[in-house]
């Protein structure tokens, strides 16, 4: 754990690249932006990678980012269910210390991930955090779960938290508060993510979520901002200072990270984190910046 709190992407390739290089391995590995942030990330230090994929198209891929094959491990597989295995096998094996879904289906990836035989599924939960630095707020923000998990129940949810309080604990926040966030601020039995919130904090209360503060139901402008708490009359020791936003289903996680995205230019790096290594699970449309933040938040958390 770093001394201080990481509180920028700046901050965690810098932690990142005074450590030990990870290895990552990349499932279905031939895409253009995927081999430019591949590229960047050794440049930095962060990684040695592990191509898996059409050689062929690889290789070219490699040429035209001006690549050196040399300078990586390329496997040929060009079936995406073959790369999928074989990524997984490597971090079993101890080849690999992180997994990265490259062009292949998530769902082909995760399938090979979640096997009882081969796969690497502990009994812990699946989940997805990202990492959100974004120059309204002055600390990563880490919004969980817009990647994984549809409509979590509060069983669930308390999971995702445990999964997020663990991501937190590695960049430095030795106990992050939690925002269970929701439209208001009252529990309404209409809106069933308010009871949700309500319940996981009295399950915080009783010790079954350790490690963190957490209040809710929070709306996300008190989570985010002190003076619209004290402007709503609202005391709470997660205003204006929350570490992790616990979404009330994936849909809305997803929305918020990507509106942070592409209206406020936003530096995001996301995994999935509870199958015993970070996997970096990425849209088809993420940059290679979003590509290389979330190989960096891999390896941090490795």
């Amino acid at each position: 754990m770093p001394e201080k709190p990481i509180t920028d992407f700046d901050q965690l390739i810098s932690m990142v690249k005074s450590g030990k290089k990870k290895r990552l391995a990349i499932a279905s590995a031939e895409g253009g932006e995927i081999i430019e942030a591949v590229k960047e990330a050794m440049k930095e230090g962060i990684i040695s990678a592990v191509l898996i994929g059409n050689q062929g198209k690889i290789e070219e891929l490699c040429h035209k980012q001006e690549l050196e094959f040399k300078e990586v491990e390329i496997i040929n597989e060009p079936d995406p269910k073959l790369t999928a295995k074989t990524a997984v096998q490597m971090v079993k094996q101890g080849r690999a210390d992180m997994l990265m879904k490259g062009k292949v289906d998530t769902s082909t990836l995760l399938k090979a991930v979640l096997d009882k035989e081969s796969g690497l599924r502990t009994v812990a939960f699946l989940s997805h955090v990202a990492a959100v630095e974004v120059k309204a707020y002055p600390k990563l923000m880490l919004v969980t779960d817009g990647g994984m998990n549809i409509k979590p129940d509060i069983k669930q949810k308390a999971d995702i938290i445990k999964n997020a309080v663990e991501v937190a604990k590695k960049l430095g926040i030795s106990k992050p508060k939690v925002s269970c966030l929701a439209a208001i601020e009252l529990v309404n039995p209409d809106m069933p993510e308010t009871i949700d919130a309500a319940g996981l904090v009295k399950m915080a209360e009783r010790g079954d979520i350790q490690d963190a503060i957490i209040d809710g139901p929070v709306a996300f402008d008190v989570a985010i901002d002190a003076e619209s708490a004290r402007m709503k009359g609202i005391n709470t020791v997660v205003a204006g200072d929350t570490d992790i936003f616990l979404m009330p289903d994936m849909a809305s996680g997803n929305i918020l990270v990507k509106s942070l995205i592409y209206l406020a230019d936003a530096k995001v790096g996301g995994v999935v984190v509870g199958g015993g290594v970070p996997i970096v699970l990425l849209s088809r449309s993420d940059s290679a910046a979003i590509k290389l933040c979330s190989m960096a938040l891999g390896a941090a958390i490795c």
